[in-house]
């Protein structure tokens, strides 16, 4: 199934209320029926490329309830083995993520959900309630001793983690990485190229800027921290969009990903005359959306990912864009990479892009 295809048949986000530390949102499923796959398959496939386009805005809250199930020939380029509808039956897989803050992870979760309902295998989403490299040891630590026989991870950092990985791996736990990743083998990464993705950010900003006439200035980036691999990929990748321009790119502000700390050091960039910011994650984005908006939007500010509050910027003219993922993509597919490798079918591309998308008020409207 093709990517686009896939990730219009993925529910959007949902409200998610998670425990402080290591929380948990788990779900025992069955699997879904074969016919039911099927025919979400044919339906897919049936799909013009007009009707993608069109498709690839936000949902209304009624799609989002009736979101229909999403059966699995694989993405684009997938060339291994492919599990099948209760698969699963009697596995455990656990979703680890960097924190329970943002509504991408929420969506991950709905893709995992999916996944694990047509699979028939036992899934829980397990993460710590702040970005922090210890707390999610311990939640790889706890999934290993409590029976899963898969995670998905995404790494806070590219190395703090690997030592628990390992630990897993010797257990005999499979894994698959998913958005950030550790330098770590594991069955199969799914992600967004987010270099790309963050140049194509910068462009955008970059546009908008010659578009008003303004041809040099400062430029502030607002991002989670130094160390998380998905973030300063996009941070590099916005800077490279303005190679050989007239306008310099200050030092990167963390905000550990969270809207208030972001909203002071967008404000922060402000004040020393920025003429454009980016926010490298969803927090950072809604942060520096709302400083510009209090600044009266006379800045251009983009951003990285979707959730209500980052387009509702948008629509009030404080954004004038965001790179939306497919974490709802990353989360099913992953969910089959790992019943695949339990199985011991081969899973292959070693990584997949699952994509973005530029989000503009055009198309949020």
């Amino acid at each position: 199934m093709k990517k686009k295809a896939l990730s219009l048949m993925m529910a959007a986000a949902m409200a998610a209320t998670l425990l402080a530390g290591c929380s948990s949102s788990s779900n025992e499923t069955t699997a879904a029926p074969a016919e039911t796959t099927t025919a979400a398959a044919t339906e897919a496939k049936e799909e013009t490329k007009e009707e993608t386009k069109a498709e690839e805005a936000p949902e209304t809250e009624a799609e989002k309830e009736e979101a229909p199930a999403a059966a699995n020939d694989m993405l684009s380029g997938e060339t291994g083995d492919i599990a099948k509808p209760g698969d699963g039956a009697g596995q455990k897989v656990v979703l680890i993520t960097i924190d329970s803050m943002d509504q991408h992870w929420v969506n991950m979760d709905k893709g995992c959900q999916q996944a694990a309902e047509e699979l028939g295998c036992e899934y829980k989403w397990i993460a710590p309630d702040v970005k922090d490299d210890a707390k999610q040891i311990e939640c790889v630590n706890n999934a290993v001793a409590d029976g899963a026989t898969a995670i998905l991870v995404s790494a806070n950092g590219p190395d703090a983690i690997t030592a628990a990985l390992q630990e897993a791996d010797e257990a005999g736990v499979k894994i698959v990485q998913v958005d950030s990743f550790a330098n770590y083998p594991c069955v199969q990464r799914l992600g967004t190229d987010n270099r790309s993705a963050g140049k194509t950010a910068g462009e955008q900003v970059l546009a908008a800027l010659k578009e008003k006439g303004i041809e040099e200035g400062k430029i502030g980036i607002v991002s989670v921290n130094a160390a998380t691999t998905s973030t300063v990929d996009r941070d590099e990748g916005f800077r490279s969009a303005f190679e050989g321009t007239a306008f310099e790119i200050l030092e990167t502000q963390y905000a550990d990903g969270d809207a208030a700390k972001s909203k002071d050091a967008a404000a922060n960039f402000i004040s020393q005359g920025c003429v454009a910011l980016f926010g490298a994650n969803e927090g950072s984005c809604v942060g520096v959306g709302n400083a510009v908006a209090e600044e009266g939007n006379s800045i251009i500010a983009a951003g990285m990912d979707k959730s209500d509050a980052v387009i509702q910027l948008i629509k009030d003219d404080a954004l004038i864009c965001t790179m939306a993922q497919n974490p709802d993509v990353m989360g099913y597919e992953g969910m089959y990479a790992a019943i695949t490798a339990i199985n011991g079918g081969s899973v292959a591309p070693e990584y997949i892009d699952t994509g973005v998308s530029i989000l503009t008020k055009d198309v949020v409207q």
